[in-house]
């Protein structure tokens, strides 16, 4: 069978009638007790026609937040919001998964229980500015996990895919890319560690192990995907070999037999390494899902080659809600509002036409 775009795919126990994955986006829509909305219902349901919806970055403690007004999926009321989105997502036909996310260093005392200091691998700042309720400050040094502490924060993972099952979602993503804390733990710039969560490669990738068994022992290993950004340099990520870190994490991920491997490509954070789906296509066994600016004829192209079997699509979501179907007429798409990006309400979320509004309004 042809694989392009709209062939179907079987990603563990889910059918998928498409390869267009909607990727996760940060969009600090959640109410005051960072749990969604009705609101947030109705700008998932809308795009519910993509072969499968990941979830915005979810944090799965008060300690994991990263961003003012990012959803968690660590309270009664947020499960209770996210049942909202399942409901609307699966009326409107679609599936759904979870990003489970905690952000490390990458957080601040303002958005901490009691002002505390974000956790990290080890106590070495981020650069960069934090979204808090009061602005954007400076990105802090944070505080240095002790070992006795680590398996409480896989706990914190495990208890985040128990309220996704509630929660009715068709599985989940381990957020372990872009600067955030399991990332920090994988890539020896942000990790200085000399117990058995640092040092050498299998140490710093002890840590993402532990949370994917943690996780598919609620879900299942064929409901669980992990999300990587081996060329990420956001957030001033760095590690003294990219290619032989990231070829052992992605391996290692072989013995879960997930639902998929989300890799995040170069160029869409700055680096330029060739750590691209070609690179890791030889090393991981199941399905390989890309994200990188892909438009209908690089998606088709990648998928063709056999370097991937599915693609996700960021801001081109963000802007169309019914994206696959320009895709298949290759209609003209809406040009996404970065000033929306952010925060906000409905303006920039909820109000982007589809084909069939655009008629209407003549």
């Amino acid at each position: 069978m042809t694989k392009d775009l709209f062939s179907p795919v079987q990603i563990g126990t889910n059918s998928l009638p498409s390869r267009v994955i909607m990727a996760p986006l940060t969009r600090m829509r959640a109410d005051e007790d960072n749990a969604p909305t009705q609101m947030n219902a109705n700008y998932y349901a809308q795009r519910a026609s993509a072969g499968l919806i990941i979830s915005e970055a979810t944090q799965v403690s008060l300690q994991a937040r990263g961003y003012a007004r990012s959803p968690g999926i660590h309270s009664q009321k947020q499960i209770d919001g996210w049942k909202l989105v399942t409901n609307a997502v699966h009326a409107a036909g679609g599936k759904i998964f979870l990003q489970l996310w905690h952000a490390g260093r990458t957080s601040h005392p303002a958005l901490q229980p009691n002002g505390d200091l974000p956790v990290a691998p080890s106590a070495i700042a981020a650069e960069g500015h934090a979204y808090t309720p009061d602005g954007r400050p400076d990105m802090v040094a944070p505080r240095a996990l002790e070992t006795k502490e680590i398996p409480g924060i896989v706990e914190q993972f495990l208890q985040g895919a128990k309220n996704a099952l509630t929660a009715g979602f068709d599985g989940v993503e381990i957020h372990g890319a872009n600067g955030y804390l399991i990332d920090e733990f994988i890539e020896d710039g942000s990790n200085k560690r000399s117990d058995y969560y640092g040092g050498s490669i299998a140490n710093r990738t002890r840590f993402l192990l532990e949370v994917v068994e943690a996780v598919t022992s609620v879900w299942g290993r064929d409901k669980v995907g992990v999300r990587l950004s081996p060329s990420g340099e956001n957030y001033s990520m760095s590690d003294s070999d990219r290619a032989a870190t990231f070829s052992y994490v992605v391996n290692a991920l072989n013995s879960f037999d997930l639902a998929y491997f989300h890799l995040m490509e170069p160029n869409q954070w700055g680096s330029q390494t060739g750590l691209d789906a070609k690179f890791f296509r030889p090393i991981f066994k199941g399905n390989l899902m890309v994200n990188g600016d892909y438009n209908r004829e690089k998606a088709d192209a990648v998928l063709a080659s056999g370097d991937a079997d599915l693609v996700s699509f960021g801001r081109t979501f963000l802007a169309n809600p019914d994206l696959p179907k320009r895709l298949v007429l290759n209609a003209p798409l809406n040009e996404a509002d970065s000033s929306t990006f952010y925060g906000g309400d409905e303006k920039g979320y909820t109000d982007y036409p589809t084909l069939e509004e655009l008629k209407v309004r003549g």
